[in-house]
Order: C-alpha cells, then sequence, then structure tokens
C-alpha cells in the first residue's frame, strides 16, 4: 500500500518555526516528485511548495518565498518543509503529494493540476497564534 504520513505539525507562536516532514512507505520517493498543499480554513486547497524528482529544482508560491525551504532525503524516504517567519495567516492543514513520471524529474509539478499527484498524504494541522 502506497502512503505518505504528515508530521510536524502544532502550535506555534507569529514568527516562530516548524519543519514538517513527509515520509514514504510502501514505495520509493527516489522518482517521485513532492508538492505542499495547505488548506486554509473555510478555503480551497492551494499548492505552497514542490520539488523535482532529481535535481533539488524547487518552486515556491509567492506568499512563502523567503520564509519556506522544501527538501528532499531519498536516503530516508522523506521530504521535508522547513517553515520560518510564520505568520496567522499559514494557520492550515498541510499535505504533502507525490507525483510519478520522468516529466517531473528536474523540474517541479505544478501546484494547478491535483490530478498529476499519483498519493497524498493525510494532512497536518499548523496553527499560528498571534
Amino acid at each position: 500500500q502506497l502512503q505518505l504520513v504528515e508530521s510536524g505539525g502544532g502550535l506555534v507562536h507569529s514568527g516562530g518555526s516548524l519543519r514538517l516532514s513527509c515520509a514514504a512507505s510502501g514505495f520509493s520517493l527516489e522518482h517521485y516528485a513532492i508538492a505542499w498543499f495547505r488548506q486554509l480554513p473555510g478555503k480551497w486547497r492551494e499548492g505552497v511548495s514542490s520539488i523535482s524528482s532529481f535535481g533539488g529544482i524547487t518552486s515556491y508560491t509567492d506568499s512563502v518565498k523567503g520564509r519556506f525551504t522544501i527538501s528532499k532525503d531519498n536516503a530516508k524516504n522523506t521530504v521535508y518543509l522547513q517553515m520560518n517567519s510564520l505568520k496567522p495567516e499559514d494557520t492550515a492543514v498541510y499535505y504533502c503529494a507525490a507525483a510519478y513520471g520522468s516529466t517531473w524529474y528536474y523540474q517541479p509539478p505544478s501546484f494547478t493540476d491535483e490530478s498529476e499527484y499519483d498519493v497524498w498524504g493525510q494532512g497536518t494541522q499548523v496553527t499560528v497564534s498571534s
């Protein structure tokens, strides 16, 4: 069974940091590109960041550029999202998703078409207090 499990969410004060992890089980992340999405209360799910399968090519939505960093550790079969300088508007459930295919070997997948993603995690709650 292919699974992604997110962890690392929690409650943090504005300006604080969290590191989210996305661990794969039942398959290797080596040939998968990964994206983080988030769903803010009462809003649509939106893309946050993505990373290519190889080469560490990354993409970020404008609101998190300079604050969030995505990284991929194939040896640990895990992807991370380091979130610094958190703001109350970052409060959301964060999901990771995996996209398989050579298209994403050296370019990060887009956020606009969720059908590109083959495996989704269950999400982890991040709450940033003001």
